[in-house]
């Protein structure tokens, strides 16, 4: 068929001249060169050129005229129409993947593709803006993508942009400012952390002495967000409105003068609109946002809270992806975060999450604990309650969140296909290969469609509720805080951080309520992961890198946990060895998913996981062994000898205590160590 000839000789021409189309374009011969063979010396070309030309299209559109097989023609309005286009040429005909350096994506090099003879106008996108809140970036700020620090920015923005997005949160506090200009003059809007009102500095950063109390200190306030308009003013920002404490926190908390919903209301009301007006003396038109989400979507609902006009009301879920407000502490409200019909003619926006920390039940290693199927019928609802004007996901360090956010992006740019569809077009596109014969790929794509969607079935149901389903972070908090309340006090009251899910009157209960939920979830995980790892071998690094290891971090942390409350069993009926031994197995299994993360840092992504301190995993195997330590001294003090005589010296002279210990005290370590080596029965 004649057409286009696409090639390493391929040039591209524009008459319009801006950085973003300027990085438009050399995205595009870098793109070309990841994917193309070079061109022969003395060889003919038959390459050809495609001409960039400004007219007055509607906004992010394009129109692609392929006029001949030596000349392309692309014609749109403003710069994301012109990178939209190019990376839709990109994708559709280079094969390169929104996600392609995320998901490690590998290319086969070619001579050249034929670009048939053809016009192309392209379709509106169904939200207006759509973008990533890159929030809890522990793991990304801490690593240099083989690179350099700013480049996995970078690369955020470009799979963002590549995914339709156009408007992004790059980043939280100090990066949030740091990687503004980068997300800029990569073609997207900017916007706001919800405690990061006009993007301003953070008042206890900028007067570290005073105490962030508006009433005491307004001037001051006031400074700081003139500061933060003056510098952003030129760029494409929607500017956030709101008020909250500096901790990500209700602003009550540091001025409990503040002391009814009625105070609370009336000062946030009056702030935003202080804020509209100090934004409408810089910059001509503005768009504007503010997040209704934990304590200001409950004083709203409950009629404290007035907004400004012509502001997009931001609805947010609970962190487990259900429209309803977020637990904070022990309070869990679930007050339905959707507009009702009486804000159908407003400007509505959602803020929605696939990663979440919440030090009790969330992700941020693993994928969200609910399904496509679930987050699909969420989003759709949003939508047809007029949750159309912007789409803002919360996207963490995106890596671990990678099919998420694929599938969300299907969601905003129209896609018809269901979620089984989208994750078979998925899969094929990033796990199965040239290498795969046709037979072994059909095999393939049915076993790890069920290992993705067994995952979803699998994850632990905490509560009664669809949406309370648990990410890593419950196996690891809910110890950690277990393992506080037991040192504390002896295991003698309740811990009341865990209320949230076992409000009990005991702490015996609590473990036994933890107990259940964990061996329950085990087995099934366990079954799973021995299914990811039987196909691991033809299912190639990505897999392993994946899906295989969020499986292991939940089975083998599922794992440790049962340990861990066996422990107590043991504690209780003051068989202190095997409690001492139980905590750790149990530290073992929590380093085993550590060391599963840090066996996936390999090539561009070494050190990736190094920075894992939200969910932590070596934090929880820490504590377990302060635990063991605080079990031998209970059950071997005060002269510690009898359990290193019962591990290490044969039964006939255990029991002839002529001189107590013959050699020096071994450390704990080493004598869990004596206990695994010689099997001792416990």
């Amino acid at each position: 068929m004649a057409g286009f000839i696409l090639d390493q000789g391929t040039t591209i021409h524009s008459n319009y001249e801006s950085e973003p189309v300027k990085r438009g374009i050399e995205r595009f011969y870098r793109d070309m060169d990841m994917v193309f063979m070079p061109l022969q010396k003395g060889a003919e070309t038959l390459s050809g050129k495609i001409i960039l030309e400004k007219k007055p299209f509607e906004a992010e559109k394009y129109f692609i005229r392929v006029k001949s097989c030596h000349e392309i023609v692309i014609e749109a309005a403003d710069d994301l129409g012109f990178v939209y286009a190019l990376f839709y040429i990109s994708e559709c005909y280079m094969k390169i993947q929104p996600f392609w350096f995320w998901n490690d994506q590998k290319f086969v090099k070619k001579e050249r593709v034929v670009i048939p003879l053809s016009e192309l106008n392209s379709s509106s996108k169904c939200v207006d803006f759509r973008g990533w809140f890159i929030n809890d970036e522990v793991l990304l700020s801490h690593w240099d993508g083989g690179k350099n620090k700013e480049y996995p920015w970078e690369m955020a923005f470009e799979a963002l942009l590549r995914c339709g997005g156009n408007v992004v949160i790059p980043g939280t506090d100090s990066n949030s400012k740091r990687y503004a200009s980068l997300a800029s003059a990569m073609g997207l809007w900017i916007t706001h952390h919800h405690a990061e009102p006009l993007g301003a500095e953070m008042f206890l950063r900028a007067y570290p002495d005073k105490n962030p109390s508006f009433r005491e200190h307004p001037d001051l306030f006031r400074c700081l967000w003139k500061e933060g308009i003056e510098r952003q003013k030129k760029e494409r920002i929607i500017w956030n409105l709101g008020f909250r404490g500096q901790g990500d926190t209700p602003f009550w908390e540091q001025d409990p003068l503040y002391d009814t919903p009625r105070k609370r209301g009336d000062l946030i009301s009056s702030i935003m609109q202080e804020q509209v007006e100090l934004v409408k003396e810089y910059v001509e038109n503005p768009v504007f946002c503010t997040n209704l989400y934990g304590e200001t979507m409950e004083l709203y609902q409950q009629g404290f809270l007035t907004l400004p006009d012509d502001v997009i009301m931001i609805w947010a879920d609970n962190g487990y992806g259900k429209m309803v407000s977020r637990r904070q502490g022990n309070h869990n409200p679930r007050v339905p975060a959707l507009p009702g019909e009486n804000l159908k003619g407003q400007s509505h926006g959602v803020y929605y999450h696939v990663s979440f920390y919440d030090l009790q039940a969330a992700n941020v290693l693993t994928m969200i604990p609910n399904s496509m199927e679930f987050v699909e019928r969420e989003l759709k609802n949003a939508y047809s309650c007029g949750v159309k004007n912007m789409w803002l996901i919360n996207c963490s360090n995106i890596k671990p969140h990678v099919y998420p956010l694929d599938f969300i992006s299907s969601l905003w740019n129209g896609s018809m296909d269901s979620p089984d569809k989208h994750l078979e077009k998925y899969l094929t596109a990033y796990y199965l290969t040239e290498n795969h014969l046709k037979d072994q790929k059909q095999r393939l794509l049915k076993e790890m469609k069920a290992c993705f969607q067994g995952y979803f079935h699998t994850t632990l149901p905490y509560g009664i509720l669809e949406d309370e389903r648990a990410g890593e972070q419950f196996y690891n908090y809910v110890t950690r805080v277990l393992i506080h309340g037991f040192m504390k006090n002896g295991g003698t009251k309740p811990c009341e951080e865990l209320d949230w899910c076992i409000p009990a009157k005991h702490f015996s209960d609590q473990i036994k309520w933890y107990q259940e939920k964990c061996k329950k979830a085990y087995p099934q995980f366990n079954e799973l992961l021995k299914s990811c790892i039987s196909i691991s071998e033809n299912a190639g690094t990505l897999w392993a890198d994946s899906i295989l290891l969020q499986i292991k971090i939940h089975a083998w942390c599922l794992s440790g946990v049962i340990h861990f409350t066996n422990a107590f069993d043991a504690y209780a009926e003051e068989n202190y060895m095997k409690a001492f031994y139980e905590l750790g197995q149990a530290a073992d299994l929590f380093i085993a998913a550590d060391e599963a993360m840090k066996s996936c840092c390999h090539d561009k992504w070494e050190g990736f996981y190094d920075n894992d301190c939200q969910t932590d995993i070596k934090e929880t195997a820490y504590l377990l062994r302060q635990l063991m330590g605080y079990v031998r001294n209970v059950g071997d003090g005060p002269y510690f000898y009898q359990w290193q005589r019962l591990v290490i010296y044969p039964e006939k002279d255990r029991k002839i205590l002529l001189l107590l210990n013959e050699e020096n005290h071994m450390t704990d370590e080493e004598l869990y160590g004596a206990m695994k080596e010689k099997e001792v029965r416990l």
